[in-house]
């Protein structure tokens, strides 16, 4: 989907939203109009998919439960050793892949996620991450991790609820691939190019693969308090392992 379609398509929420807001006596809440956000991107994403499919090729959907998302915060600040490594984890996300007959050269895919559920230091998704993650955050200070990093002074996540990745193009050849893909996080968009090692085709398939994000590239100011005497670093790692099955 390109920018100039996004644009239009929350534009059209947007009205429809203004619509149902002067004929209802009680206003739409954000999270109401986050909901219909989502649903209605999802819907387009699965209509464009259901598209593709008529003109040849398969269309996958990925399957969470069988899939992960993991994203790696690092400490930093002169007081780096009293802060934690963090682990953050979407198990719940939706996305799609389209594979044409001729190859992956014409594919696509999209992932999404939003902020708001995202699981944070899970304790089983640092037990095999050797000493630098051997810390047992305590449950105030994940509470206190997920306000700063969800607030008002990070990710923004109310205002900013979604982080999709949608493949602009593919090069290589199965099991070894590139993509350039879009990265769209706190209302901004990033393009990158992204080793890929893919398997299981043609009944299903697995994707692997990991990106490296700077936060303040997507005007995002990383986590500092007292001068940076402790702080969060600029890049943070998102590592995934996404199993897509065919579109019922």
């Amino acid at each position: 989907m390109t920018i100039r379609q996004t644009i239009r398509a929350l534009l059209g929420i947007a009205a429809t939203l203004l619509m149902l807001s002067c004929t209802n006596t009680h206003s739409t809440s954000g999270l109401d109009a986050r909901t219909v956000e989502q649903t209605s991107h999802q819907d387009r994403l699965q209509t464009i998919y259901s598209e593709l499919g008529k003109i040849g090729g398969k269309v996958f959907t990925l399957n969470p439960k069988l899939s992960t998302v993991k994203i790696y915060a690092f400490r930093a600040g002169t007081a780096a050793k009293l802060g934690h490594n963090h682990v953050l984890s979407s198990p719940q996300f939706s996305g799609f892949v389209y594979l044409p007959r001729d190859g992956a050269s014409g594919a696509h895919f999209d992932l999404e996620f939003r902020l708001d559920q995202l699981e944070i230091d899970n304790p089983e998704n640092r037990a095999n991450l050797g000493s630098a993650f051997s810390s047992t955050p305590t449950p105030g200070s994940i509470k206190r991790t997920r306000d700063h990093m969800l607030g008002e002074d990070n990710l923004q996540a109310d205002q900013f609820p979604f982080v999709r990745i949608h493949a602009i193009r593919i090069a290589g050849e199965a099991p070894k691939l590139a993509a350039e893909v879009q990265v769209e996080l706190h209302g901004q968009q990033r393009e990158m190019w992204v080793p890929l090692s893919v398997e299981g085709l043609p009944d299903r398939i697995l994707v692997t693969g990991s990106l490296v994000l700077r936060q303040s590239e997507f005007g995002v100011h990383p986590y500092s308090v007292l001068g940076g005497f402790l702080a969060v670093q600029d890049e943070v790692v998102i590592e995934f392992s996404l199993l897509a099955q065919p579109l019922q």
